[in-house]
C-alpha cells in the first residue's frame, strides 16, 4: 500500500479522475499534486517579446494555484503541491524519481492511432520511464 502518491494535475477531467481514484483507493496516503508548466504551450508572442515570457509564466503559476484550490475542494482534504517547468512526461518521471513517492497516478486522454502518434502520449512515456509504479486512470 503506497504511503505517498504523486498525481500530475492540470484540472482536466482526466486529472480529476486520477486524483479522485488515488484519494479513494488510498485514503491514508499523502498526496502531492504536480502541475507542469509546459513552455511549448507559450505562443510566439510570449517567447519573442521582452518581458512577456515572465508574465506568461506568472499567469501559468496562478493557473496552477487555482487548479490546486479546485483539487482540494474536490477531495476535501489537504494535499501537497508543486509546480515545475518543462516537458510534462520528463518532469513527471524526474519528480517520481527524486522524492519518496511510492506511486504515480495519472489520467489519460485515451488517444489512439494517428492522434496519439502526432500528439504523443504523456501517460505512455511515464509508464515506460517511471522509477516507481504507475496507475493510469481513464
Amino acid at each position: 500500500m503506497p504511503s505517498h502518491v504523486l498525481v500530475p494535475f492540470d484540472g482536466t477531467s482526466q486529472s480529476r479522475a486520477a486524483l479522485t481514484f488515488a484519494t479513494e483507493e488510498w485514503p491514508d496516503a499523502s498526496v502531492t499534486l504536480l502541475y507542469v508548466v509546459d513552455p511549448v504551450t507559450a505562443g510566439f508572442t510570449q517567447r519573442a517579446l521582452p518581458g512577456s515570457s515572465e508574465a506568461w509564466y506568472e499567469n501559468a503559476r496562478e493557473t496552477a494555484r487555482e487548479r490546486f484550490d479546485e483539487a482540494r475542494e474536490l477531495v476535501g482534504r489537504p494535499v501537497e503541491t508543486r509546480i515545475e517547468v518543462g516537458s510534462p512526461a520528463r518532469v513527471i518521471v524526474d519528480a517520481a524519481g527524486e522524492a519518496a513517492y511510492d506511486l504515480v497516478v495519472l489520467g489519460s486522454h485515451g488517444r489512439e492511432g494517428v492522434s496519439r502518434v502526432l500528439l504523443g502520449s504523456v501517460a505512455e512515456a511515464v509508464v515506460r520511464r517511471s522509477p516507481v509504479p504507475v496507475t493510469v486512470v481513464r
